[in-house]
């Protein structure tokens, strides 16, 4: 259970280095992590990725992002990525660069940008590597008012990381995504796997706003019913999930990030029983 309110609105977790800044401490949690850094024309940031993996994901604008060893000798070696990035989260899913752990990291805009870390604590250190946006799976999932976009850059199946998962949904204005309601709290072998899961939201257009529904799937569970906007994040640490509500005229985005302890990187979820709709599919 976290030791936070599970909507954490814009701002809320903003500090001097990051306009979000969610890890483990602040979640209540022992995995997932999510920052995001606002660069200024020619700006850069640094960061030790620690005991985690790290993706350095563009939400707004290109950088160049430099990944270098801690030590002298250490494997593996460092690596510069030149990301071309987007304009906004709702033009086209982007390339990517993952960061390992015990590594040190330089984001660098010249023209400036957001960008978000997603990150997850981990055991194994992979190679530094880029993702080309062409490579993203782009998956148009549900039908009627419930068809989204799901694009999987980090999915478990799609990129190799040692424990993080992240993926990125579009739910068109008036759509409702992440839906049927579904949960991945316990570990069962084959059927779910326990992983914490942040909810981070960008409205399209000015004064949108959108909802997310989380319940508990145990006593005592998490339970929240949130307004939310640009900005906002929603931490998920049990309990059932969905829907993800748009507002009509303001397509939704959410980037989702996820960790849990199990042996195998893999996202298996269970379905709510009483909602079971095959419109919906899932995420």
């Amino acid at each position: 259970m976290t030791t936070t309110h599970p909507h954490l609105p814009r701002g809320a977790t903003a500090n001097e280095r990051y306009a979000v800044d969610i890890g483990p401490e602040r979640a209540g949690w022992a995995h997932s992590s999510l920052r995001v850094v606002e660069l200024a024309p020619g700006g850069t940031h640094t960061f030790a990725t620690g005991d985690s993996e790290w993706i350095v994901l563009p939400l707004e604008g290109a950088c160049t992002v430099r990944v270098d060893g801690t030590e002298e000798g250490q494997s593996p070696p460092p690596g510069e990525f030149q990301l071309r990035g987007r304009t906004s989260v709702f033009a086209s899913a982007t390339d990517f660069a993952y960061a390992p752990r015990d590594a040190r990291v330089q984001i660098a805009s010249g023209a400036g940008g957001r960008f978000a870390l997603a990150g997850a604590k981990c055991e194994r250190r992979l190679p530094a590597r880029y993702g080309p946006a062409p490579e993203v799976p782009v998956e148009q999932r549900g039908s009627g008012n419930c068809a989204r976009q799901v694009r999987g850059f980090a999915a478990a199946d799609a990129f190799d990381c040692d424990k993080l998962i992240a993926v990125e949904v579009i739910t068109p204005g008036g759509n409702w995504s992440s839906y049927p309601p579904h949960k991945h709290d316990e570990h069962r072998p084959g059927e779910e796997s326990e992983l914490e899961e942040i909810y981070y939201f960008e409205i399209e257009g000015p004064n949108g706003l959108g909802y997310q529904r989380v319940f508990p799937s145990r006593e005592g569970g998490t339970d929240v019913l949130a307004e939310v906007r640009s900005g906002d994040a929603v931490l998920v640490p049990d309990g059932w999930h969905g829907p993800s509500i748009a507002q009509p005229g303001h397509a939704m985005y959410y980037l989702n990030v996820m960790a849990g302890p199990g042996k195998t990187r893999e996202w298996r979820i269970r379905f709510h029983p009483d909602h079971t709709e095959t419109t919906g599919g899932y995420r």
